[in-house]
């Protein structure tokens, strides 16, 4: 039976709301006056679903809806607008709230709309269940040479190790800065052929360069594939352009203080000191990385 917690300042509001939501005899109904005596009522017992007028005294229902998303980010809020608060409705929709209903249509709408966002939520909570038993996930992408595409492509790979718990946020970023980096360096050094001299010496021609090649043959035809291998101990990942490659022994040492200010040498630094283990192909085409999670163990043989 789900919980629904009904906040409005008028009794006479509250109650109509209440009678309209009570038509689905299954959910249990529990009311509050403003935005603090909801986060009160929360507190105490957490409902499956908040309904929140807008204008309130003591904490408005923006304000709600910001608590709520920061404290309790699994319950859903359906906000109630009236006429001249749309821009205010738009806010907290931006804030995190789940739906609104006008309260000109509460009796058309607040139902059918009740109903919609449980049934969302319990979709997610749902998944969220079933992912506890997930045990491995793998990714694996084909892209064109457009720097572009990095964030994205990032963020999809974050997230799918934040379903693991892999690392707290320092280590997220850090693994962040790492694959970009790797990913930077198959583009533009494997499928495109830039050097990183030349990126230190004019780094306007060299991102021109990069630009015109992008569409001319052979470069335009090389694609850049990456596969991410996730389980609750490690995330590896592999990257691999099809590029001449090159020799990974003649590598200049990035720890060198001789080298650090180097352009150059600045993507194997980050990419060594972030991640647990580096390694290239022979080829010089391929890097393969590896992080263990942060709660695990540190294999003894992990070399970088």
């Amino acid at each position: 039976m789900p919980r629904i917690l009904i906040v409005d300042d008028s009794a006479t509001d509250r109650c109509m709301v209440g009678s309209l939501v009570a038509q689905d005899t299954r959910a249990e109904i529990a009311y509050a006056f403003d935005g603090l005596d909801a986060l009160a009522a929360i507190s105490r017992q957490r409902p499956d679903l908040v309904i929140t007028d807008l204008v309130m005294p003591r904490m408005n229902g923006l304000e709600l809806t910001a608590e709520v998303r920061r404290g309790f980010p699994g319950v859903p809020i359906i906000l109630m607008t009236s006429q001249g608060n749309e821009e205010i409705a738009v806010e907290a929709l931006q804030r995190g709230a789940a739906s609104y209903v006008s309260k000109s249509k509460l009796a058309v709408k607040m139902l059918d709309t009740v109903q919609m966002v449980l049934a969302a939520s319990d979709r997610l909570q749902s998944q969220a269940r079933l992912e506890r038993y997930l045990v491995r996930s793998r990714r694996e992408f084909v892209l064109e040479n457009d720097p572009s595409l990095f964030g994205p492509l990032l963020a999809c790979l974050q997230e799918e190790s934040d379903r693991f718990q892999l690392w707290d946020d320092s280590e997220r970023t850090r693994v962040g800065i790492a694959l970009q980096e790797a990913l930077t360096n198959a583009v533009f050094h494997g499928n495109l052929e830039l050097s990183g001299a030349m990126r230190e010496e004019d780094e306007d021609a060299y991102h021109s360069l990069a630009v015109l090649r992008r569409h001319q043959s052979p470069y335009a035809e090389r694609q850049l594939r990456v596969e991410a291998d996730f389980s609750h101990t490690e995330a590896r990942f592999v990257i691999r352009d099809e590029g001449p490659g090159f020799n990974p022994q003649l590598l200049p040492d990035p720890t060198d203080p001789a080298n650090l200010e180097r352009v150059s040498g600045r993507g194997i630094l980050l990419m060594r000191t972030f991640m647990d283990k580096v390694e290239f192909n022979q080829m010089g085409n391929q890097v393969a990385m590896a992080k263990f999670a942060c709660r695990s163990a540190r294999p003894e043989t992990a070399d970088k």
